[in-house]
């Protein structure tokens, strides 16, 4: 195997790229080996003996795959975690999700005659108040305390 080193240097010195990104044609190695100035290099550069390899970038495989991980919810432990519990998800966002259901909740049992006005208020006024954790709790409060109107009870 001839040595090229001279040859390379000259290259990337030329193309103004490092040593790695010099390409040598392997079939002609002996023209190469027989450039021994600058001009010779240059020829071999028109020529296309030797050339400029493309720049190596960063490959996004690997950040792809996690991507889809963390999509499907994976990667979201505790380590991965800046910030308080109340940071991520805010007290203030779960109460507002939370009433903002009940309301909907109650508006639509009264509208459909469900509940009567003054069933509604009341029931407003206690979700106001927090006393129920949930949608499914408001409703069982309901039923246990016998508020739904009793004509529409026996059309369900």
């Amino acid at each position: 195997m001839t040595d090229l080193r001279v040859q390379r240097r000259l290259a990337s010195q030329i193309l103004k790229v490092g040593l790695e990104r010099v390409w040598i044609d392997p079939e002609q190695l002996d023209d190469v080996a027989s450039a021994i100035t600058r001009e010779d290099v240059r020829e071999l550069i028109e020529k296309g003996v030797i050339k400029k390899k493309p720049v190596r970038g960063i490959s996004r495989g690997r950040f792809r795959s996690r991507l889809k991980q963390i999509r499907k919810g994976r990667r979201s432990g505790p380590g991965s975690r800046k910030g308080a519990r109340g940071a991520r998800d805010p007290r203030k966002e779960q109460w507002m999700r939370r009433i903002r259901a009940q309301r909907r909740r109650l508006r639509e049992l009264r509208d459909s005659g469900l509940i009567t006005r003054s069933t509604y208020r009341m029931l407003y006024r206690k979700s106001k108040g927090g006393e129920f954790r949930s949608v499914s709790h408001l409703e069982l409060y309901i039923r246990a305390h016998g508020l739904m109107s009793t004509e529409v009870r026996k059309e369900e």
